[in-house]
């Protein structure tokens, strides 16, 4: 039987429930989190508890005193322990601002819930089999204030994915309203051009990811826009997020990319 973590309540699957005027529903008014637990321990926690916390701060979402990161923690821990997840697990941690409009004269508190799912070992693992993507070219991702903060607000990724799933990709890349080429539907994107590893830089609209920030502090990284014309010429390209790692692409449109450098980075990293 699966629990659902309400607000510190844990709940049967089933009698799962928020409440109408929840404002992620009603305006996407909130944050989330994609949390790895692995031996009962949450991988990369300062990241994700830094980015949740000022994330709300620029929502304003009103976080009481009694919401901290020390309790989110326990939530989470203790949430994954009850669906006997511990050894490997997915968490999904959304934050949302409170229940009510938008306009009213007081800021609700703040109100969570927490879920988690099985994992199988081989996706946390670097993938054998390289991705085959593809470029969402309709949609346009606006890099304004909040295009860096992980949102509940997800149309954008939710119709790019539409378009993977339309075309078989495994995945579908994003662009901003520039038309330069930002991240994917679930991850931040990365490329190795002559040896040198790239990305491109928040400014350009993407999420701060949390595996995208520990790739920036542990090897050298150059950070510059990315166009279609950049990318075909590349030598490799990855996508990264909390939960993949590392995910080589092989194929987008027609060109093929090589796994060299992947390999010995994800070593690297992860050894």
């Amino acid at each position: 039987m699966r629990y659902i973590n309400l607000n510190g309540k844990l709940v049967e699957e089933q009698f799962a429930a928020v409440p109408y005027d929840n404002r992620a529903f009603r305006y996407s008014y909130g944050l989330f989190e994609t949390i790895l637990v692995r031996d009962d321990s949450i991988q990369l926690a300062r990241y994700h508890w830094e980015r949740l916390f000022a994330g709300a701060k620029a929502l304003n979402i009103n976080i009481t005193k009694l919401l901290t990161v020390k309790q989110l923690e326990e939530e989470v821990l203790r949430t994954v322990k009850k669906n006997s997840l511990e050894k490997l697990c997915r968490v999904r941690l959304q934050l949302y601002a409170g229940r009510g409009g938008i306009l009213d004269e007081q800021e609700p508190p703040a109100e969570y819930i927490i879920e988690c799912f099985p994992l199988e070992q081989h996706i946390i693992e670097l993938n054998e089999h390289g991705l085959t993507i593809g470029i969402a070219k309709s949609i346009y991702k606006s890099n304004d204030s909040l295009a860096n903060h992980k949102t509940t607000n997800a149309l954008v990724y939710a119709m790019a994915a539409q378009h993977a799933k339309t075309n078989k990709w495994n995945d579908a890349l994003v662009l901003n309203q520039h038309g330069n080429i930002i991240e994917s539907t679930i991850a931040n994107i990365f490329w190795i051009e002559n040896d040198i590893i790239h990305t491109p830089p928040l400014s350009e609209g993407c999420i701060a990811g949390v595996m995208r920030r520990y790739i920036l502090e542990k090897v050298s990284v150059v950070e510059k826009a990315l166009t279609e014309q950049i990318l075909l010429n590349a030598d490799a390209v990855f996508l990264t997020n909390a939960i993949r790692k590392i995910k080589w692409v092989e194929n987008i449109a027609d060109k093929t990319y090589s796994k060299k450098g992947i390999q010995s980075l994800y070593s690297q990293l992860f050894s």
